[in-house]
């Protein structure tokens, strides 16, 4: 994806993205220009099931924009988790490593590395937006 603006750009997509969902209820996102192209992004949404992802993103915008690591996690109103996507290399052996996704506690698939959004529409079809 490329977005105008270098870093300063990528967190105005991210904001607005969140802003257009018709399930978030509620956020907190702490963002960090380190350079004119790469940021650091913090946050925790909540979504008007009580449900809530909390995310992390390092990101590269040169020349496209890059992530490189991150974490996505959801958890259910009750706070336990539903899924989370990563790229902690303690799963070495599936296909897509070091991306994966765990389902649950215990569940650990191959997953490729998500953005933002599709782990946004992911959570939407969940609720049921």
């Amino acid at each position: 994806m490329k977005v105008r603006g270098g870093i300063a750009g990528y967190f105005r997509h991210i904001n607005n993205i969140l802003a257009l969902s018709r399930t978030v209820k509620s956020q907190n996102v702490h963002a960090e220009k380190r350079t004119p192209t790469e940021g650091f992004l913090r946050g925790d949404v909540t979504f008007k099931d009580n449900s809530r992802l909390h995310f992390r993103e390092l990101v590269s915008t040169d020349p496209n924009v890059q992530l490189v690591s991150y974490t996505y996690q959801y958890m259910g109103a009750d706070g336990k988790t539903i899924f989370r996507y990563d790229d902690s290399d303690h799963f070495l052996i599936l296909p897509t490593a070091p991306h994966h996704k765990h389902i649950g506690e215990t569940e650990v698939v191959a997953a490729n590395a998500p953005d933002l959004q599709s782990v946004l529409r992911e959570i939407e079809g969940m609720i049921g937006a």
